[in-house]
C-alpha cells in the first residue's frame, strides 16, 4: 500500500452574517456570541482571530429567502434562529480586510437572483479593495420563498439553475478576462489619457438569459477573476464544478463517501480539459476540543444539551425542501425527487429522521470531530488522506470559541505534522491556495479562452 502524501492542508473558517448557522440550538449557550453579528467588530475580531491562527479564507454563506419549508411558515426558524434573520454576507468584507494582511474571503452570491453585469463589478471592487484576496462561492439557491421575494412564483427547475449558472459565469469570464487588456490603463499624465479606449472591449454576450454588451466598469484588479468556490454536489453540480471551481466544497457522512465524489469531479475535469489536481477539495467539520479528551468530551456534552431538534428539522427541511414535520421520527429517509438540494438528501438516505436531526444539531449534517489535539489531528489527517481532501471548512458550535479553541489547541498540533505553514506565502488568495505563483487563472480554465478570444465587433 502506497502512503499517501501528506499534503499541506487549507483551513477556512465556516460562517455565516446569522445568529445559527448550523448547529442549531446553540445560540443559547452563554459562550456563543454569534449574536454580535450585527456589530462590525465581531467581524473585525473575527477575522483577526483567524488570521492570528494562519487560517486561509473566511468562507462566508449565505441564504436569500427565509426558511419556511418546515411546517409550512417561518415561525420554527424565527424560534431558534435557524438562519433567520440574516445579513448581506459581502458588507463586512473591506473592513475585516482592513484589519488584516492575508486572510481570504469567499463570498457566497446566487446566479439564480443576480445579473451578471453588477455582481462583476462588485466583485472586482473587492478584490481592488483587498490586494486579491476574494473568491465567490457560486450557488444557484435552493429555496422557493427567495424566487417568490425576488418576482417568480418559484425557483427555477434544478438543471435549469445551472443553465443559467453557466452563462451567468460565461460573461463574467468576458467581462473579467477579456473586456480590458492588461496595458490598458496608462495614467499617462503628459498625454492627459487615463486608459486607452482602444484597449478597453464591449463583449457583445446574447445569451438564452442574458444580453450583456459591456464593456466592464472596473479596470482590471489583481485577480481578474475572483476566485472561484463551488458547493454543488448532485450530478449537474459536479459538472459545474469540474468546468469552473478551483476549490469544491464536499459534504458527506464519511471519507468514503467524499471520496467518491472528490473522484467524479476529477474524473469530469480531465474530460473537460482541466489538470484534474489543481482543483482543491474541502469538506466542513465542527470540531471540539480541549487540553485532554476528558474536557473535549465535556464541552462536546454541554453543547449538546443546548442543540434544539426542532431547529434541526427546521434546517433539514429547507436543505431538501422537503416538510418533515409531517414525518415520523423514526421514519428511514429514502430518496426522492426534490427540486432544492438533492446532495443533502442523500446524505440523509438510510438514516432515520431523528438519526439526522440529533446529529444536525452539531455541525449540520457535516462530521463533527471531538478530542484532544492529538485526536482530532489523526482524524483530520485520516480523513484529508482517505478522501483525498485538501482542507477543511471549519464550523462553529459557539463563535468565536470553537474558532479559538482549534487554533490554541489544533494549528499547533498540525503545524507539528507538516500540515500546516508556519507563516503565510506571499500574493494573491489564488496565489495562497495554489502556491504556484500565479494571480491569474490557470491556462486550462474555461475563463483563459476570452483573454484572446473577443467578438470581431468587439475588437473594431
Amino acid at each position: 500500500m502506497v502512503t499517501p502524501a501528506r499534503k499541506r492542508l487549507i483551513l477556512n473558517g465556516f460562517v455565516m452574517p446569522t445568529v445559527g448557522h448550523l448547529s442549531p440550538g446553540l445560540w443559547q449557550h452563554p459562550d456563543d456570541e454569534a449574536h454580535r453579528y450585527l456589530k462590525l467588530s465581531y467581524w473585525t475580531d473575527l477575522a483577526r482571530l483567524l488570521e492570528s491562527g494562519g487560517f486561509d479564507a473566511l468562507f462566508i454563506a449565505d441564504v436569500l429567502g427565509p426558511i419556511e419549508v418546515y411546517q409550512g411558515s417561518r415561525d420554527s426558524a424565527l424560534r431558534n434562529a435557524t438562519q433567520m434573520p440574516v445579513n448581506d454576507p459581502i458588507l463586512a468584507v473591506s473592513a475585516m480586510a482592513a484589519v488584516t494582511e492575508h486572510l481570504g474571503f469567499g463570498v457566497t452570491a446566487s446566479t439564480s437572483y443576480s445579473q451578471p453585469y453588477l455582481l462583476a463589478r462588485s466583485f472586482s471592487t473587492l478584490d481592488h479593495l483587498t490586494d486579491g484576496r476574494i473568491a465567490w462561492n457560486v450557488v444557484t439557491s435552493m429555496v422557493d420563498s427567495a424566487a417568490r421575494n425576488l418576482g417568480l412564483d418559484k425557483q427555477f427547475d434544478h438543471d435549469d439553475r445551472y443553465d443559467r449558472a453557466q452563462e451567468f459565469l460565461d460573461v463574467t469570464y468576458q467581462l473579467w478576462e477579456g473586456s480590458w487588456e492588461d496595458d490598458a490603463v496608462v495614467r499617462d499624465h503628459t498625454a492627459g489619457i487615463y486608459a486607452n479606449p482602444a484597449k478597453v472591449h464591449s463583449i457583445g454576450h446574447v445569451g438564452p438569459y442574458f444580453r450583456v454588451p459591456g464593456p466592464h466598469l472596473c479596470e482590471p484588479s489583481p485577480q481578474r477573476t475572483p476566485v472561484i468556490f463551488q458547493a454543488g454536489a448532485s450530478a449537474r453540480g459536479r459538472e459545474f464544478a469540474a468546468r469552473n471551481a478551483e476549490l469544491v466544497f464536499l459534504g458527506g457522512r464519511d471519507a468514503a463517501e467524499i471520496g467518491r465524489s472528490v473522484a467524479a469531479v476529477k474524473e469530469l475535469a480531465a474530460g473537460f480539459g482541466r489538470r484534474p489536481d489543481a482543483i482543491k477539495f474541502v469538506t466542513s467539520v465542527t470540531v471540539v476540543t480541549g487540553a485532554d479528551e476528558q474536557s473535549a468530551t465535556a464541552k462536546y456534552r454541554d453543547y449538546q444539551s443546548h442543540g434544539s431538534i426542532e431547529g434541526a428539522l427546521t434546517l433539514f427541511s429547507a436543505f431538501t425542501g422537503i416538510d418533515w414535520s409531517e414525518h415520523d421520527l423514526d421514519e428511514i429517509i429514502t430518496q426522492r425527487d426534490t427540486n432544492a438540494s438533492q446532495s443533502t438528501l442523500a446524505t440523509g438516505r438510510g438514516r432515520t429522521l431523528r438519526e439526522v436531526a440529533e446529529s444536525m444539531t452539531l455541525g449540520g449534517l457535516h462530521p463533527t470531530i471531538v478530542g484532544s489535539p492529538q485526536q482530532v489531528a489523526d482524524q483530520l489527517e485520516s480523513l484529508a488522506d482517505e478522501a483525498d481532501l485538501d482542507g477543511f471548512n471549519i464550523a462553529y458550535a459557539v463563535s468565536p470559541g470553537s474558532f479559538a479553541d482549534f487554533i490554541a489547541y489544533i494549528v499547533p498540533e498540525l503545524r507539528s505534522r507538516g500540515r500546516l505553514d508556519t507563516s503565510y506565502r506571499p500574493g494573491t488568495l489564488r496565489e495562497k491556495l495554489s502556491g504556484n505563483g500565479a494571480a491569474r487563472l490557470a491556462a486550462d480554465h474555461p475563463a483563459a479562452r476570452y483573454r484572446a478570444e473577443l467578438p470581431i465587433a468587439a475588437q473594431q
